[in-house]
């Protein structure tokens, strides 16, 4: 399962909004086409996002600078979208291609790695939030890459409002897998974790502060906060390109808002994310092996 593929000038990206329902791949011939593709959410997941974002400046290499400026507008929390397009920028017009089939198959790798480390944390029953899998990360995906190298026996799936990320996505991952698993509204992860149906959380992250601080979809710092209550080890797996060592706190992240259009409410407020803080993570699992605290990147 992958969420894009370049080929002959193409950039072809499956529209996640669409599944699970139906399966529809976007033809992007030119970068504001990647770029409303990113915004709209058809493509999603801070890993994807990037090497969406690095093939879009590939598009636009006849003007590298205004490629980059437009794409680097698109969605302000994930990290991993400004760090591919610098290393696009820093190899220039005549190697941009060449770049973003290398950070896509960078990312593929990191998540294979992530799952070796990190299988052997996740056991039993499982809780996750949000989609962090093949859809968003390439590969085998970062929280769900664990979970499929892990010993796992059930998957907590919370919906994850308002555009359903979980319900629509990681359980489509996870029953193409064949891993069991439920869908639960967001609220119910307290409930779960008193009735002692929880033996671990794990999450992907969109970026991560130098101090171990954690960006990720909305939700998530309730999630932490509730594991941290009933004595659950939270998890947080993700390649080393979504740490940004600028952001010396989780304060220094950008949490972007959305369009309130996306509820069904008059009046409405829609972050698109929270910030768990260092203190809660048991763990931060990368490609490059499991980091505890103290956290220092």
């Amino acid at each position: 399962m992958r969420p894009l593929y370049f080929d002959d000038g193409v950039l072809h990206l499956l529209d996640q909004r669409a599944l699970p329902a139906e399966e529809t791949w976007l033809r992007c011939t030119a970068v504001e086409e990647v770029a409303v593709a990113i915004e709209t959410l058809a493509v999603r997941g801070a890993p994807a996002i990037g090497v969406a974002a690095a093939y879009g400046a590939a598009l636009g290499a006849d003007d590298l600078d205004a490629a980059i400026e437009r794409l680097a507008r698109t969605r302000p929390t994930a990290v991993n979208l400004h760090h591919a397009l610098e290393r696009v920028r820093a190899a220039g017009p005549e190697r941009a291609l060449e770049t973003a089939r290398a950070l896509e198959e960078r990312e593929v790798a990191a998540t294979e790695l992530i799952g070796r480390h990190g299988g052997e944390l996740v056991n039993g029953r499982v809780i996750t939030h949000c989609n962090a899998g093949s859809l968003a990360c390439m590969g085998v995906g970062t929280a769900l890459g664990v979970i499929r190298a892990g010993d796992v026996d059930h998957v907590w799936v919370p919906e994850t409002r308002p555009l359903l990320q979980g319900a629509r996505l990681t359980a489509y991952e996870l029953a193409q897998d064949g891993i069991a698993h439920e869908v639960v509204t967001d609220s119910s992860s307290g409930h779960l974790m008193a009735s002692d149906l929880v033996d671990a959380a794990v999450v992907g992250a969109d970026r991560i502060a130098a101090n171990g601080d954690v960006a990720n979809k909305i939700g998530t710092y309730t999630l932490a906060v509730l594991a941290h209550r009933h004595g659950v080890p939270f998890y947080v797996a993700a390649p080393t390109s979504t740490i940004d060592p600028t952001a010396r706190t989780g304060d220094d992240i950008p949490i972007e808002e959305r369009s309130a259009t996306e509820l069904d409410a008059p009046r409405a407020r829609n972050w698109a994310f929270d910030v768990t803080p260092h203190e809660l993570v048991t763990a931060i699992i990368t490609e490059q092996g499991v980091v505890r605290p103290p956290y220092a990147f």
